[in-house]
């Protein structure tokens, strides 16, 4: 069942947040739908400007509704990630997508407002819900790329106006995490100050929280140890700051390099221990197991695991008193 973020984040704010994450090919479909129904989560699927080049758009969109059929139990948003303006207005003339993100974050507030605000009112009229940002986080995440020296977090104040003049439905902050693998030195943390001041100007908002994959030791090292070259002093969120932070409006926490990193521990791994194989569905058929561990792991994280039920009938009750 396909919902808009709308929809999903009035019955998890202040409660749980909802995992976000990037596919590209149908291995991470099957394991990110197999995990959501093992935890008995609703998840958000995110589609990057790079994912539609890589496996085409038509593609991802087809994979997505054969899942659909396959798990119907599952409830969840498709989400364009980091897209511009003129991403955004293809993905709502779709007709598929139930949530876009317009990312201007790069703009000048004033610009950053304009942009949203044209992608908000085409939207909308289609009943799709809008995700902007303020802020700009550093690190790398395909065409995002935000030097350490150039990222800078989200003001409270002009966050509480940026959502005035744009009605955008959920905002991105920035409040210390960062994209890709190679996260900030030393412990990386939440600005839980930022994100309470932000909450504070913004009550019953939805927040958003980009970057926050946890970049496990343990990937890192069995990586390497199967012949991988990755930094060991890379480190992401701490998992446990997930929920605390769910409970100060965030509704939606994005989680894409993690699912990378088990991507290439098991393919190093499995051709490691099995030099003589050659067949892509060997390691396919694990990968598509350990994503969906993960997946049902970071639910519990979350505080998302056991709320599938009770989300689907809230939602259909939502829909239900709308349209009377």
């Amino acid at each position: 069942m396909i919902v808009t973020a709308s929809e999903l984040f009035k019955v998890a704010y202040g409660k749980f947040a909802v995992g976000a994450y990037n596919i590209n090919n149908m291995e991470q479909t099957h394991g990110l739908f197999r995990g959501g129904i093992q935890s008995q989560s609703p998840f958000i699927i995110q589609i990057s400007k790079g994912a539609r080049k890589y496996a085409d758009k038509r593609m991802l969109e087809a994979m997505i509704r054969a899942a659909e059929t396959i798990y119907p139990e599952a409830v969840f948003v498709v989400h364009l990630d980091h897209g511009d303006e003129e991403t955004c207005y293809d993905c709502i003339d779709s007709g598929f997508y139930s949530s876009v993100m317009i990312d201007a974050s790069h703009e000048p507030f004033e610009k950053n407002v304009e942009i949203t605000r044209r992608v908000v009112e085409k939207a909308h009229a289609k009943g799709v819900s809008v995700e902007a940002e303020l802020g700009m986080l550093g690190g790398v995440e395909e065409d995002v790329k935000v030097e350490e020296g150039h990222a800078c977090l989200t003001d409270p104040e002009q966050a509480k106006e940026f959502v005035r003049l744009t009605g955008c439905d959920s905002l991105a902050c920035a409040i210390g995490t960062s994209h890709g693998a190679y996260k900030f030195k030393g412990k990386q943390s939440i600005r839980f100050d930022v994100l309470e001041k932000i909450q504070k100007n913004l009550p019953g908002f939805p927040l958003v929280m980009h970057g926050s994959s946890s970049v496990p030791k343990s990937e890192i090292m069995r990586i390497n140890a199967a012949g991988g070259k990755l930094d060991p002093s890379a480190c992401g969120v701490d998992d446990n700051e997930y929920l605390p932070a769910a409970k100060l409006g965030v509704t939606k926490i994005n989680i894409d390099t993690d699912g990378r990193l088990v991507w290439t521990r098991v393919h190093r791994e499995y051709f490691r221990d099995h030099p003589e194989e050659f067949d892509f569905r060997g390691p396919g058929r694990v990968f598509m197991t350990e994503y969906a561990n993960f997946i049902a792991s970071r639910s519990e994280k979350l505080g998302s695991a056991n709320t599938l039920s009770a989300v689907r009938n809230s939602i259909l009750e939502l829909r239900k008193n709308k349209a009377a």
